[in-house]
């Protein structure tokens, strides 16, 4: 296709034209949830399944996307954009405490979140991976954003003087791997631990990189 079909315009149903996309374009978005997320997986869904899915037709479903790139590239946003949430809420909750308690929110917040349903797992981690230069451009971009994240915490641990002064860059996006691989074989039955476990593990991960500034000053 070269580009999407034009939408229907004006009121039906009751329903604005502007609705009735964001409607068919959530039911394309959770069909696509299900299909990519607990099988076939993306690659082993056509176009035809996935409206079907939706309940809704072919026609539809070039109203809104040009190909099912377009939608996993959709989905993947989405599900990442639902672990940010809650990550920006539990940092708000705990933003006066110490590092290691904000660390230990926000690690649980993200982990509860991206393992609540197991397709937000294959989305994330497994269907996105080398679908093509441009999902993989878009996949490394939005794990650079989870990267500027931790720095920020990271910078505010450091004007604290919770960790000594110096670029973390690095050793975040390091951390950010180990996340995003623990997690995804905590997933998958390779680790046998319990999910705060696995955070606890991570939190100390982060806390043994931030060397602190005053010897005095320790994690749990």
């Amino acid at each position: 296709m070269a580009g999407r079909l034009k939408a229907p315009t004006g009121r039906y149903g009751g329903k604005s034209a502007k609705e009735r996309q964001a409607e068919r374009r959530r039911r394309f978005l959770d069909g696509a949830l299900q299909l990519f997320g607990a099988g076939p997986g993306y690659r082993g869904t056509t176009v035809a399944a996935l409206s079907e899915a939706a309940g809704l037709s072919t026609r539809q479903f070039y109203e809104e996307f040009r190909s099912l790139e377009d939608v996993l590239a959709a989905l993947h946003l989405q599900v990442n954009g639902w672990s940010e949430e809650a990550v920006l809420a539990a940092a708000a909750e705990v933003a006066d405490r110490q590092l290691s308690e904000r660390a230990t929110a926000i690690f649980r917040a993200y982990a509860a979140n991206v393992t609540a349903d197991p397709r937000r797992i294959r989305i994330t981690f497994v269907e996105i991976v080398g679908v093509s230069p441009r999902l993989e451009e878009q996949r490394l971009a939005r794990r650079a954003q989870w990267i500027d994240l931790v720095c920020a915490e990271v910078a505010a641990a450091v004007a604290r003087g919770e960790a000594a002064p110096r670029d973390y860059r690095l050793a975040v996006t390091a951390f950010i791997g180990s996340v995003n691989g623990l997690l995804h074989d905590w997933s998958a039955g390779w680790v046998d631990a319990t999910l705060d476990e696995v955070v606890d593990e991570l939190v100390r991960l982060l806390l043994g990189i931030l060397q602190p500034a005053d010897p005095r000053v320790t994690g749990p």
